[in-house]
């Protein structure tokens, strides 16, 4: 029985926000690196003079994601453009989702003419109240992306329904970002979507029980959680503020991929 070969990409740009700027998988020198540079480094590993470019910020809202960073994606003529937005919008207190849908559309319609293949992503979400308050917008979402991506040819990465992913255990103490670990699940998530052979045919599996932390360690995560991240965000949203103001983009330019290995 014939196969189809798996598909050659010789470059890559990833768009979006925190998620896609790799926050909370710091490395020893204080950068993040994230689930886009583990899966470029793999690309790069199978094809010569692989590129890689990315234009993500934190913090980053869909609407200056389409300002800021769609034109720039859209004039590289990458192989592979990756798209993941909106998370935030549905996060803030006040969320027009039609505006949010109509900009969603809008980037999607200029990326998905200038590149071989646009991948889309239902985000991952942690199991808990905060999911539970949001998950109606979260969902208005992720509808808007299955619409997207079969009219335009987009891939979608559903990593919102694999169970692994909602394991508080994957993700950081600020309960926003996924750790090291969650990254590179998520990387061979979109690996195997672009049909790469499984590097890891476990990736939707759940992590081995354990025993749940106790009481007190449960209280004193909780009051450095809301310390050290959730009374500082509160602070930016009434503020205006962004975490990612005045940040440029990790990788700005399509270049040849220098990292670490996946």
């Amino acid at each position: 029985m014939q196969t189809n070969p798996t598909p050659l990409y010789t470059s890559l740009v990833a768009v979006g926000d925190s998620f896609t700027e790799g926050m909370s998988d710091r490395m020893s020198d204080g950068s993040y690196r994230g689930w886009a540079d583990l899966l470029a480094a793999r690309m790069a590993a199978r094809t010569p003079d692989f590129r890689y470019a990315n234009l993500a910020v934190r913090g980053k809202l869909i609407g200056q994601i389409v300002d800021e960073q769609v034109p720039v994606a859209a004039s590289m003529g990458a192989d592979v453009i990756t798209l993941v937005g909106g998370l935030n919008d549905t996060l803030r207190p006040k969320c027009d989702m039609g505006r949010v849908r109509d900009l969603l559309t809008e980037a999607v319609e200029r990326l998905a003419p200038s590149c071989r293949q646009l991948v889309l992503m239902r985000s991952p979400g942690r199991q808990g109240p905060v999911l539970d308050r949001f998950r109606p917008r979260m969902e208005e979402l992720f509808e808007c992306v299955d619409g997207l991506a079969a009219k335009h040819g987009a891939l979608v990465v559903d990593l919102y329904g694999a169970p692994s992913l909602g394991d508080p255990r994957l993700w950081d103490v600020d309960r926003l970002h996924l750790t090291a670990e969650g990254h590179r699940r998520v990387a061979e998530a979109v690996w195997q979507r672009l049909g790469h052979p499984a590097e890891d045919t476990e990736w939707r599996t759940p992590m081995a029980a354990t025993a749940p932390p106790g009481w007190i360690d449960r209280r004193v995560a909780d009051v450095r959680f809301t310390r050290e991240y959730l009374l500082p965000w509160i602070g930016r949203r009434l503020t205006g503020r962004s975490s990612g103001d005045g940040l440029p983009p990790k990788r700005p330019d399509l270049l040849p991929y220098e990292g670490p290995a996946a």
